[in-house]
């Protein structure tokens, strides 16, 4: 399919994306949190929450290394316990940010604080030396049987206080938290099935952390499992296993996994035209232009006025960019985009792996101020991920799918060119030939 045929079917009307706006833009959560401590104050007997299932864990990074470290529990709905973890299925399901805020607010985090080296704390069932890499009992061996598990577990959450903290602040690499109430101690109330794969790297104590995560991998858990394992203090080399917050193991295991599939395809064949795909999900749109070459990429992201990350209305499209060439990356980005470059970095390089080819890639990522509130970069790594599952419209070159994407950008070229590698690059090519 021809690129401008292709890009007939993603004109805006502005002024309907905006009464659009108006109608999703619920606040509706204010009554969803009513609803969450009626629920919890059924739930909890003396002080105990009994019955409960937990589907996943969170680690907190302030004041790191003694952090916030909880289990993470729907209030009063266990029976669909698996729909409240972050994974691909959100998007498949086309949860809206809504949904998002609502699920992640009846996810209870039943909490204490520990170091992200020991187990616990004075007057827990450990000793405050003992290494998280020995410890299986406890608040932090309970949390931990909760992350390696293939399925929600049952636990008994003995509560310090019964009273629930509904910060419900965001960051936007991990999804939105939910409330918070603070926790004595946790036990399981069944046995947890624990998949083969996740034995095997558990019971390794000389296996560094990265080579353990791609062997997940390679054994098909998806990166949503692989965090959760590593949040928890249960990979890598035993003097080295520490509990790892939520939103640096989300990162951490993407950049993980996205170096291992780049170095298969070091010798990999280029793709041999250029080709533009599109997606829209949650007020983003997203670009992905692949052109023959050895391997590159670069995440441009624009931020209108009125979003998430760039409020105020009266100012201009924020723009942040990061880039790697054929040799990759040595330290962690620092053009703003932050862990949302792994994100869409993993997808790129999970389509060109299936390929068996290598590509430059450019992701430019529009956020509009559809995007009212930030889910985590869940969304981003799968709205690129889908990108790729459409057909999409093919160029001549990347200059030529550059032009023909611009006129759908809220910026202008020349501010493309200034804000991005690759784009200034093919230019300055151009400019060279010309002369």
């Amino acid at each position: 399919m021809r690129l401008d045929e292709y890009l007939e079917g993603f004109e805006r009307d502005e002024a309907a994306e905006r009464r659009r706006l108006a109608r999703e833009k619920s606040y509706a959560i204010t009554d969803y949190i009513d609803d969450v401590e009626s629920r919890f104050s059924e739930v909890v007997s003396g002080d105990s929450m009994v019955g409960s299932t937990a589907p996943s864990i969170f680690v907190g990074h302030s004041n790191y290394p003694t952090v916030s470290t909880g289990l993470l529990s729907p209030v009063g709905d266990e029976e669909r316990a698996e729909e409240y973890v972050t994974d691909a299925e959100w998007y498949r399901q086309g949860l809206s940010i809504d949904d998002v805020f609502q699920r992640r607010t009846g996810l209870l985090n039943a909490n204490r604080t520990t170091d992200v080296k020991s187990a616990g704390r004075v007057g827990s069932r450990t000793k405050p030396t003992d290494n998280v890499h020995d410890v299986w009992e406890g608040f932090v061996g309970t949390q931990r049987e909760v992350a390696i598990a293939g399925r929600p577990v049952g636990v008994e959450i003995g509560l310090s206080d019964s009273r629930l903290d509904f910060d419900l602040s965001t960051d936007d690499t991990a999804a939105p938290r939910g409330p918070r109430t603070r926790a004595r101690s946790a036990d399981l109330t069944e046995n947890p099935y624990v998949p083969r794969p996740v034995e095997k790297t558990l019971s390794d104590d000389d296996w560094r952390a990265e080579g353990a995560i791609a062997y997940l991998y390679r054994r098909g858990f998806d990166v949503y499992e692989i965090n959760r394992i590593l949040s928890a203090g249960a990979l890598g080399e035993a003097e080295n296993r520490r509990l790892v917050p939520t939103r640096w193991s989300i990162t951490a295991v993407d950049d993980t996994v996205g170096k291992y599939l780049r170095g298969g395809l070091e010798s990999a064949p280029s793709v041999d035209e250029t080709r533009v795909l599109a997606n829209e999900y949650m007020g983003n749109r997203y670009w992905v232009v692949l052109t023959p070459g050895n391997w590159e990429f670069e995440l441009v992201e624009m931020k209108a006025p009125g979003s998430v990350w760039n409020p105020d209305p009266e100012a201009g499209v924020w723009i942040a960019s990061d880039y790697e060439g054929y040799e990759g990356r040595t330290g962690y980005v620092d053009g703003g985009t932050a862990g949302a470059y792994y994100a869409a970095r993993l997808a790129a390089l999970e389509h060109l792996a299936e390929r068996g080819r290598q590509a430059k890639v450019l992701v430019l990522r529009h956020v509009s101020d559809e995007y009212w509130g930030p889910v985590g970069v869940w969304q981003i790594r799968e709205s690129v991920r889908n990108a790729f599952e459409e057909e999409g419209g093919t160029a001549e070159s990347f200059h030529d799918a550059i032009g023909t994407i611009e006129p759908h950008l809220p910026v202008s070229m020349n501010d493309l060119r200034r804000s991005s590698e690759m784009v200034a690059g093919v230019q300055a090519s151009l400019t060279d030939f010309s002369a």
